[in-house]
């Protein structure tokens, strides 16, 4: 009979965390096309529009760079609930705002959530994770982002037709909701047996460990025991090298690591996908079509269904390639609808409008550039939206972890940022061009991965540091786990043959085998 709170189900709920960054992202894409928003804020255009979006993204840079120091200090999972606190808020806030500077405060709170969440629940989802399944494990996060923009975009499409300020108000008020849920249901969930061990808490971390691998809790499961040990012998070298400052982020063995994750979230958002998701609408309407509003609630399907392939097969198809293949394909559709733009559009007639090319006559090429945005979205989907969250927290050691994670996803905001502030006035002076720019990001991010980024899958978190540690070559990497994948199941025959022995006195004088009532609090 399976568990009802298992890995799976623990993992899902975590990624509450990031529905609320979907719902943060068509908070505003959902809106920004309706006259009672326009009407109400004074019809932001340009960089005031931009300035309103991106403010989310300022507040989640400065949460994500405080991630780290909570994520530590209070664990992962009670950091992850000081962010949905803080959700709750900023949402409150955005609800009743009554001007801009009101409005740009509440998505700046909110924005702290969603900068602890993206962090902290990769990194959770990671450690609680069996080495098999770690990919689709953390590739929820991505799922439930895409099913938070979905929702939301479909309760502001619903609200649209509200002739009142009730038709934003409404929806950035239901954002409480599943924050609400996930402190809450938050209380009955375990922390990461990794962290419970970095504090020494070593009878904890194998009481978690036994609950999420054993079908009984059984703490004497060789399986159990093998992922014990080896947790055991990373944090015994940690303390022997007594380095857990930030300044070893930047040391010769740690540097290339953070860099590349550094790197890989920053790809992320240059890749285009935020000029999809926050202004999707602009885009539509630029293209000549007529509802856009209904045009882009497609697009927020296609994301979430397609989602679904990456979180069942990532653990096979493996990190790069995808990485690799999404960047070309993705690069290919965003040429394509620049190219359309520039070859069929003329200057938009219409003044005070927040783009000045528009396609008219053309309803082949408006056909073109709708169907090439769903196909960039699709590949999105399938390669570096989970594969960007997933990668991060695989591939730096436990005792700097967090910090890493921190400043991956800190660029990550920091991108967003930029790009949000940055977008509306560029739609407005280079036109089609930013789709060129946004296609040749995806070239260079091709490059950067191919010499840069070896293969994770089905690798534990600690036989990830030996790869970097010894420098695998690239090509070797695309094998993924079959050189190193069978060290933990070896360890785990051992300890069954009695051939290694787990000392557990030195850190529990006695255990006592809990079946059905496990305290995690």
């Amino acid at each position: 009979m399976v568990r009802l709170l298992n890995v799976y189900t623990i993992s899902a709920f975590a990624a509450l965390g990031g529905a609320l960054f979907g719902f943060d992202i068509s908070s505003m894409s959902g809106v920004i096309g309706t006259e009672q928003y326009q009407n109400y804020y004074g019809n932001p255009l340009g960089m005031r529009q931009g300035a309103i979006t991106s403010a989310m993204a300022g507040g989640s840079l400065v949460g994500a760079l405080s991630s780290s120091f909570l994520g530590d200090r209070l664990s992962r999972k009670v950091a992850i609930q000081v962010g949905a606190a803080l959700w709750c808020i900023g949402a409150a806030v955005q609800s009743a705002s009554n001007g801009l500077v009101m409005l740009v405060i509440g998505r700046v709170l909110a924005g702290l959530c969603v900068g602890l969440t993206s962090s902290l629940v990769p990194i959770y989802q990671s450690e609680i994770a069996p080495r098999k399944i770690r990919g689709r494990i953390v590739s929820l996060q991505q799922f439930a982002i895409t099913w938070g923009i979905m929702v939301q975009y479909f309760i502001e499409y619903g609200c649209s037709f509200l002739d009142s300020t009730a038709s934003f108000r409404v929806p950035w008020a239901i954002q409480t909701v599943p924050a609400v849920i996930l402190f809450v249901g938050l209380f009955w969930f375990p922390r990461s047996p990794r962290w419970l061990a970095s504090k020494d808490r070593w009878d904890e971390a194998l009481r978690v460990l036994a609950f999420l691998r054993s079908a009984n809790n059984d703490v004497n499961d060789p399986l159990v025991l093998a992922e014990y040990k080896e947790i055991e012998d990373q944090i015994s070298q940690e303390h022997e090298e007594e380095s857990n400052s930030y300044r070893e982020l930047f040391s010769p063995k740690i540097r290339k690591r953070v860099l590349l994750s550094m790197a890989i979230q920053m790809w992320s958002q240059l890749t285009g996908m935020n000029v999809m998701m926050y202004y999707i609408v602009y885009i539509l309407e630029s293209a000549g079509i007529a509802n856009s509003m209904l045009a882009s609630s497609i697009q927020y399907i296609i994301n979430m269904v397609m989602t679904i392939p990456s979180i069942l097969w990532t653990d096979k198809w493996g990190r790069r390639p995808a990485l690799l293949i999404g960047a070309i394909v993705m690069g290919f559709w965003l040429f394509l609808i620049g190219g359309l733009l520039m070859h069929y559009g003329e200057p938009n007639p219409v003044l005070n409008q927040p783009y000045t090319w528009i396609v008219v006559g053309h309803p082949a090429a408006t056909r073109a550039i709708l169907a090439s945005a769903y196909l960039a979205v699709a590949t999105f989907a399938l390669s570096w939206g989970p594969v960007s969250w997933m990668y991060p927290p695989e591939i730096v050691p436990l005792r700097i972890r967090a910090k890493s994670v921190a400043l991956a996803t800190a660029s990550n905001w920091a991108s967003n940022f930029a790009l949000g502030f940055a977008v509306p006035p560029l739609l407005r002076s280079i036109q089609w061009r930013l789709f060129f720019a946004f296609g040749s990001f995806n070239m260079v991010a091709f490059i950067h991965v191919w010499f840069a980024a070896p293969e994770t899958k089905q690798r534990t978190l600690e036989e990830l540091d030996e790869i970097f540690e010894y420098g695998e070559p690239l090509w070797k990497s695309f094998l993924g786990g079959q050189r190193g994948s069978n060290k933990l199941d070896m360890l785990a025959k051992d300890i069954e043959m009695g051939v290694l022995k787990i000392n557990r006195s030195a850190h529990i004088e006695t255990m006592h085998v809990i079946n059905e009532n496990i305290v995690f609090s």
